[in-house]
């Protein structure tokens, strides 16, 4: 059975992790590692983790890790999660986030079982993403949208995949944690490099062809969002040059002077 290891990174987050556990804990599929990292909460959010230790550890194949103490921010925690990962993809899921069904971790095993390379499983596997409301609305889907054929060249017209709708080789994830030098936007240069390196390996890149997280609407990059939107283009300038992303971005940067 393909093991998940899904990571989230929690602080002072009681007001909608709960619908986080939830979503976990109530997977038709029993390979999961679930990985809690918190900031050193002062509310509940520690007391609800440990009720979901009880919930996820009483199924077969199933495990929690949980750890709580300060951090330099999000990317910190999240690379965190990601040294004690142990199983074979890594997904990460903020507070309030969930996945899309209770059959999405299923979907996803016989995906990779299916695109296999002899016994290598695929280095990632991608699909869609819902944008919901606090009462778990359907707001609409994300104004990016996953195409067909996913590369790391695919991100010069912006983050096309969600980190969350993003399952990456746990291989792959352990050798390209966060850069910390970016506060808000280091989600988006992790997937370019995590693509980058699962191209160098020869490894296919799966569209699931299915909507894989409903993901909150807010969070920490939409509240910064102006400093969040100068460090995507600092990374997509890194990555694909300054003059093509200009080229492909004039009105970003209309939005960021």
């Amino acid at each position: 059975m393909i093991c998940f290891s899904i990571i989230t990174v929690t602080y002072n987050a009681q007001a909608t992790l709960q619908r986080t556990l939830d979503s976990v804990a109530g997977q038709h599929y029993d390979g999961i590692e679930y990985i809690v990292v918190d900031g050193a909460s002062n509310d509940n959010t520690l007391a609800m983790v440990e009720n979901m230790r009880g919930r996820m550890e009483s199924g077969t194949g199933r495990s929690m890790k949980v750890i709580s103490e300060p951090d330099r921010g999000l990317y910190d925690a999240m690379n965190k999660g990601m040294k004690i990962a142990t199983g074979d993809y890594v997904l990460f899921m903020n507070a309030g986030d969930t996945l899309a069904s209770s059959d999405t971790l299923a979907l996803v095993s016989e995906l990779a079982y299916k695109a296999r390379i002899g016994d290598m499983l695929p280095g990632v596997i991608y699909g869609d993403t819902d944008i919901v409301d606090a009462g778990n609305h359907f707001v609409g889907k994300r104004n990016h949208r996953p195409p067909e054929v996913l590369t790391w060249r695919s991100f010069q017209d912006g983050m096309l995949v969600c980190h969350q709708a993003m399952y990456v080789r746990n291989d792959i994830a352990q050798r390209t944690p966060y850069d910390l030098r970016y506060r808000f936007s280091s989600d988006v240069d992790w997937c370019i490099r995590v693509m980058k390196e699962t191209e160098r390996l020869g490894l296919p890149l799966v569209n699931a062809h299915e909507v894989l997280c409903n993901f909150l609407a807010g969070g920490l990059t939409i509240s910064n969002h102006k400093e969040s939107l100068k460090e995507r283009f600092s990374i997509m300038a890194k990555h694909y040059g300054v003059v093509k992303t200009v080229c492909k971005h004039l009105k970003f940067l209309k939005r960021i002077v």
